[in-house]
């Protein structure tokens, strides 16, 4: 089952605003729609056009979007997988197996095989793990067409015109200072939703998968929020330290951990910056890495 999203006040320019991308609103009420949860029966779907294809191997989530023509996501899946810590593949065979399994619940929504995908890394990780990413995607039966970073990735659906864009994963927050449509800066630091749950594992004395379980029940968010507050602020304090240089007007958030209600609220508070968070959090950099996807290109692994 889905787990609902919170910060229901902070998720405003859904449909996009000055600066954003305008079809915003539209491209991911389409991914809330056909992106599902490990194993869940999605849509089937009769698409016989180009295809886009992103995987986004995270420290909590990989997820596998897939784009039609027009950018817009027609099918995907995703689940919770600790195959990569801070951009690097700590489980390469079990990484294969899961883009390889989520590759073929898709294929059987589809009635068509995947080709190639893009796919991404966090900016500052060594040559060496961005091309592993790569790698799984070939292992998996994917040809890998691009690798980007992935708060870039994140940037290329949200099209903002200036601002920073702040990726609150699983075991990092990465963040993209945008000028004038361009990114001009990126960060990568630990800290993200791993975090949340180690915080409630401890604070509630359970195992980390029961603690992870808890911190994604919405029904308990609310009475877990002062033991995972502290966590918001230290995405805060690293968002500020990083982007005091540039003054942005707005902060977008994005990323699995962003989910969490108040943590646009608590970021927006600390940094003293308006923060947003524009639809389904966890699909964005997804889905920018499938903008990346084109067929025929073959991103250089050697």
């Amino acid at each position: 089952m889905r787990e609902e999203q919170g910060d229901k006040a902070a998720a405003g320019p859904a449909r996009g605003e000055a600066g954003m991308n305008p079809r915003l609103g539209e491209i991911l009420e389409a991914a809330a729609r056909t992106v599902v949860y490990d194993g869940a029966e999605g849509p089937q779907v009769s698409y016989g056009g180009e295809l886009h294809v992103g995987v986004d191997l995270g420290t909590a989530y990989t997820v596998l979007v897939v784009l039609d023509e027009a950018m817009v996501p027609i099918a995907g899946a995703y689940r919770f997988s600790q195959v990569v810590r801070d951009g690097v593949v700590l489980d390469y065979m079990g990484a294969i197996k899961t883009v390889k399994e989520l590759k073929a619940q898709v294929e059987a929504r589809l009635g068509r095989p995947l080709e190639s995908a893009a796919t991404a890394y966090p900016p500052g990780v060594a040559l060496a793990e961005v091309r592993a990413t790569g790698y799984v995607l070939q292992g998996a039966g994917l040809e890998c067409s691009r690798l980007v970073d992935e708060a870039t990735a994140a940037s290329t659906l949200l099209q903002v015109g200036s601002g920073v864009v702040v990726d609150v994963g699983g075991g990092t927050t990465k963040l993209a200072v945008i000028e004038e449509g361009e990114v001009v800066y990126t960060a990568d630091e630990p800290t993200g939703g791993t975090h949340f749950t180690l915080v409630v594992s401890g604070a509630m004395g359970i195992p980390f998968m029961e603690a992870e379980a808890l911190k994604t029940n919405a029904a308990e968010q609310a009475r877990l929020f002062p033991a995972v507050k502290p966590v918001m602020e230290k995405v805060a304090t690293i968002v500020s330290r990083h982007v005091a240089p540039f003054r942005p007007a707005r902060i977008y958030l994005c990323g699995g951990s962003a989910r969490f209600p108040g943590m646009a609220r608590v970021i927006e508070e600390a940094t003293g910056i308006p923060t947003c968070i524009p639809g389904e959090p966890l699909f964005v950099t997804p889905i920018g890495i499938a903008m990346s996807n084109f067929a025929g290109e073959t991103a250089p692994l050697r």
